[in-house]
């Protein structure tokens, strides 16, 4: 325990090093980190520690999904695809309407066995009953379960990437109870084209016009966009030609000096594409987003290459947003903003500087209390801290953890911990010298004895911030993380550095007693 060869002390040396040149940009401002990265070089550039929405400021939006409304489309899905398969097998049906969080389906007796294996070919979640003569077939708890966590996780999923499109730095998006979300933007103080973004479900679908101009059971009328008469409607088609996540690309573009935007489709639109302009060549059809006719260009000629337009009165900025809107891909219901606040950037100021007095009062007092406890071995536990203090900084700048207010009482706790080791170690030290052991004796068993005892500790620990990180929301996730990080850090700082500084100082001094007792 007492021998250190000269590679383990290079490499102990060198760790402690970095972790203080890297944790250094954490504690500049932003005007000086930005001064730092042009002056060095880009392999010596250390990024800065993210900080969250408690100390940078931003915003704070939650989210509720319209799970009603999925229930609702996943039904009316249904019976259109059961009344064609129904037509197809020549069953003829008195009823087939909507009840609810399911369908009902009159047919004869003797069709209800094929009926029922329409039914459970459509919508494999359904659960089927026979009631009065006809077939109910429903959504139970399970299957409205299967229904709402799929609606949160691809909401969560389109979400993310349309504030990433934004460029927002460290957004945390998380699911929140059974239906809603929440979303937290540091460095965010004007949510209005995060909420416009987030506002539209932005379901693009292409459609044939219906050029009787009477609306029927296969026909819609929907408001167009640029109508030059207010409430104007056009009758589509309501089989859909194509949809949005036929997209392979969508990029805000010029034509004739207009803004549009350009869209590439994937192999299957780009067939489906040529094949439909080449049969209804001078037929109209429409671009529909959101239920809003944007367009209605009529096919000139057919469409082949895989490339088109989307036309329109749009300024720059709506062809940029609905480039980001058809690349993010299309929500599937609506998210109603039902809570939202923002944190100034003063108030985030406040935090930090609350935190760093207690963090500098925290360190000072066990510093102190090290110092008058156990002298020259003080010193030293303090100075691993200090260390440790900056390679946990250092490796959440690296692994792009974020600093929260919570992250931060995870900081002052680990200050706190960190020399729980080293006072173990030394009052095992005492012992052993007060037991007649020799200085080098004594030294090598207190690192030893302690072992077990600073294992289990620390172990007991990191399950606890393990569980805190699993189960817990955003605030306590950040103390968890600076926690977890904060313990592994102190083993390394207690069991290797200040062992390495007791081993140097014992070489060179030769003494006889230690400076504990």
């Amino acid at each position: 325990m007492i021998h250190f060869s000269r590679w383990k002390i290079l490499i102990i040396t060198l760790i402690s090093v970095v972790s203080v040149l890297a944790s250094i940009p954490s504690f500049l401002g932003e005007a000086k980190q930005i001064q730092l990265q042009k002056i060095l070089p880009s392999f010596l550039q250390m990024p800065a520690v993210n900080l969250g929405l408690d100390l940078k400021g931003g915003s704070h939006l939650l989210l509720e999904a319209d799970i009603n409304s999925v229930v609702k489309q996943t039904i009316d899905d249904d019976i259109a695809e059961m009344r064609r398969e129904l037509r197809k097998q020549k069953i003829n049906f008195t009823t087939l309407s909507a009840v609810p969080n399911g369908v009902r389906v009159a047919v004869p007796a003797a069709d209800f066995a094929r009926t029922k294996t329409i039914i459970r070919s459509v919508e494999p979640n359904f659960i089927i009953n026979d009631k009065d003569g006809a077939i109910d077939a429903v959504f139970d708890a399970r299957g409205l379960k299967t229904i709402r966590d799929q609606t949160i996780a691809q909401s969560i999923e389109i979400v993310s990437r349309r504030v990433n499109e934004t460029g927002t730095r460290e957004p945390m998006i998380q699911r929140q109870g059974e239906n809603r979300i929440l979303i937290q933007l540091p460095g965010l103080d004007n949510p209005e084209r995060i909420k416009q973004l987030l506002g539209k479900t932005a379901k693009l679908t292409f459609h044939l016009v219906d050029e009787d101009g009477v609306v029927g059971a296969d026909s819609r009328a929907l408001p167009m966009r640029d109508a030059e008469v207010a409430g104007q409607t056009l009758p589509v088609q309501r089989r859909i030609i194509m949809s949005g996540d036929m997209l392979d690309n969508a990029q805000p573009s010029f034509q004739d000096g207009m803004p549009v935007v350009s869209f590439r489709l994937n192999a299957i639109g780009a067939r489906r594409f040529c094949d439909v302009t080449t049969k209804n060549v001078d037929k109209p059809f429409a671009v529909v987003l959101d239920d809003e006719v944007i367009t209605a260009p009529r096919i000139n000629e057919p469409i082949c290459g895989g490339s088109a337009i989307i036309s329109g009165t749009f300024t720059v900025e709506e062809s940029s947003d609905l480039s980001v809107l058809l690349r993010a891909g299309a929500l599937p219901t609506n998210l109603t903003i039902i809570e939202e606040r923002s944190v100034g950037p003063t108030l985030g100021s406040d935090s930090i500087e609350a935190g760093t007095i207690a963090s500098m009062v925290a360190l000072g007092m066990i510093v102190l209390l090290m110092v008058v406890c156990y002298g020259l071995f003080g010193w030293f536990a303090s100075a691993a801290l200090i260390i440790n203090l900056a390679m946990t900084i250092a490796i959440m700048a690296l692994i792009d953890a974020t600093l929260t207010l919570p992250g931060i009482a995870g900081l002052v706790l680990t200050i706190g911990t960190t020399v729980d080791a080293n006072v173990l170690i030394f009052e095992r030290m005492k012992e052993e010298i007060r037991a007649g052991r020799s200085v080098i004796s004594a030294i090598d068993a207190g690192y030893r004895q302690a072992m077990s005892s600073i294992i289990d500790s620390n172990l007991t620990a990191l399950i606890s911030g393990a569980i805190l990180y699993i189960v817990g929301t955003g605030p306590i996730k950040g103390f968890a993380v600076t926690l977890t990080i904060g313990i592994l850090t102190s083993l390394f700082s207690a069991i290797m550095l200040t062992r390495m500084m007791l081993v140097i100082w014992l070489k060179y001094s030769k003494t006889k007693t230690l400076p504990i007792l």
